[in-house]
């Protein structure tokens, strides 16, 4: 398939990833705990997401960008009125946000930014693994998987039985078809490739669907807490989104940029509706390339930026809290004095994550899935432990 800039950067379709974990690792772990990313194609606004209340160069450099109804969180910080859900969550101790912080990328290509989000390297398409794949076979996380798009994304890349099936032009195969495909494995001797037919098999048809009418966001997240939730199901989920590359249209409270920030917080609503108890042993988080440009363009958009945020969610959350080492917004403060300064490297976030929900020590992962970068512990400061 041919991808035009136009495909790439307008959408807002969603897929899901999800991936289970073996026996011996959930026999050491006291409960099971599960870790859902939300990955924001386009770059994801975090001033608009969660804006800065006051600040004169925000409103001064965003007229027309202006959130005005928001829901405020404390003093400093309020959250975009598309956000409802994160809000009640934030009320409930169960959301909060890491602010002015993004990977380790200065650059302004998606396809390059993405790749670094995804991998969790320094140089884009040096590594042929995901970072969240790579935290999975650490922690022996390696079971029986599922993912539900193509292909495969890089993020999850790294533990070999997070299969790649996903049905082409709308049809599925028939059960004649999948079972003599399981017969040839079996006879070759083939153990992965069965083990992977036998998951392909045992998956529920009302996911099994292509195209974007089939790939409703909240549908999909509906599926996927009715398999998370089981006690032996898949721990782990990957939603992938896109269309936050908003360089006309933003708006403040409503717009592009309020509409997909919705999707968002719609998917966030059915996983709380129908994960049950187990809601409060998960954990969700966004994951996006680079921010935007503090001033609006003539647009009444943004251009590709650095720093942003990311929003938070679930039961595994020590409290509703917005950690940033704040910047500011002053021309002196920006990087290359247009966007707003990355004071935290996000990995770090997602190493704790991975620790919490995995239960492993914040050491495995800085060693074997970040190359011993120095990266912060933040366990103690954002999760329950």
């Amino acid at each position: 398939m041919n991808c035009t800039r136009r495909d790439f950067l307008i959408g807002g379709a969603a897929s899901v990833f999800l991936t289970g974990i073996n026996l011996p690792s959930r026999a050491m772990a006291k409960e099971k705990k599960n870790l859902i990313i939300i990955s924001l194609r386009g770059g994801m606004d975090g001033l608009t997401a969660v804006p800065v209340i006051g600040d004169k160069n925000l409103i001064k450099l965003r007229k027309k960008l202006i959130v005005e109804g928001t829901h405020k969180l404390n003093s400093d910080f309020a959250l975009h009125p598309k956000l409802n859900t994160f809000y009640e969550l934030w009320k409930n101790n169960q959301a909060a946000f890491v602010h002015a912080t993004s990977i380790p990328y200065t650059g302004r290509s998606h396809f390059d930014g993405q790749n670094l989000m995804e991998s969790g390297g320094k140089v884009p398409y040096q590594e042929k693994t995901g970072w969240l794949g790579r935290g999975m076979k650490a922690a022996n996380y390696v079971g029986e998987g599922l993912a539900l798009a193509l292909p495969m994304p890089l993020l999850l890349r790294g533990v070999p039985l997070n299969d790649n099936y996903y049905p082409a032009k709308g049809s599925l195969p028939s059960n004649t078809v999948l079972e003599s495909l399981s017969s040839v494995y079996k006879e070759s001797g083939e153990k992965n490739l069965q083990m992977v037919m036998d998951i392909i098999q045992k998956r529920p048809l009302s996911m099994m669907t292509s195209g974007r009418a089939g790939r409703n966001h909240r549908s999909l997240a509906k599926e996927t807490a009715k398999l998370l939730r089981v006690e032996d199901g898949p721990s782990i989920a990957v939603f992938d989104l896109d269309g936050f590359d908003t360089h006309a249209g933003q708006c403040g409270d409503d717009g592009l940029h309020g509409d997909r920030l919705e999707e968002i917080d719609d998917i966030v609503e059915e996983l709380k509706d129908n994960l049950g108890d187990s809601f409060d042993n998960t954990l969700i988080l966004t994951l996006t390339e680079f921010g935007r440009t503090v001033k609006q363009n003539g647009g009444n958009g943004t251009d590709h930026g650095w720093g942003s945020a990311i929003l938070m969610a679930g039961g595994l959350l020590k409290s509703a809290q917005v950690h940033t080492d704040w910047p500011g917004l002053k021309k002196s403060n920006l990087f290359e004095g247009r966007d707003l300064l990355s004071t935290l490297d996000a990995r770090a976030v997602y190493l704790s994550a991975m620790a919490v929900c995995f239960n492993v020590e914040p050491e495995l992962f800085r060693r074997e899935v970040f190359w011993e970068d120095n990266l912060s512990d933040l366990t103690a400061s954002l999760f329950k432990i």
